[in-house]
């Protein structure tokens, strides 16, 4: 996806959402795999969500799955710009890379846990990822 095709699918604004708001990496994986399947299994999709996996399995203390899933993350979003589909797509690989570099080490040098951010560059993105966030918290709000 390139910055001129500003037409973002729901379920990466549902990705972005649980990515960088509520940090639940299953359910990014569940509907950017969606995505992937839906949209011809575009690699980009996978890298994202192959990130987003990586972290679930750092955050549940399987170090292995984590740098085998940012390893081919990393590989996959390779050929893709920096700035790419309405996000900072460079920071997130740096981010993802320099993760990878101390969980190679972990043995010797054990890392805590740490999540990581995407940048959202887009305005019309962040608005709809803004706009998801309040009403699943009116949501959240009316059940109480």
């Amino acid at each position: 996806m390139t910055e001129e095709s500003r037409g973002y699918p729901d379920l990466y604004v549902q990705f972005l959402y649980y990515f960088n708001i509520l940090r639940d990496y299953y359910e990014c994986h569940e509907v950017l795999e969606e995505l992937w399947l839906e949209e011809g299994r575009d690699p980009l999709w996978q890298g994202l969500l192959q990130i987003a996996v990586g972290l679930y399995h750092f955050r549940n203390e399987n170090i292995n799955g984590a740098r085998k899933l940012l390893r081919v993350a990393l590989n996959k979003l390779e050929p893709y710009p920096a700035r790419c589909a309405g996000i900072h797509l460079g920071r997130l690989k740096q981010d993802a890379r320099e993760l990878l570099i101390r969980l190679e080490g972990f043995e010797e040098a054990p890392v805590r846990y740490q999540d990581l951010n995407i940048i959202v560059l887009e305005p019309e993105l962040r608005q709809r990822v803004e706009a998801l966030k309040q009403e699943k918290e009116g949501r959240d709000d009316a059940g109480r």
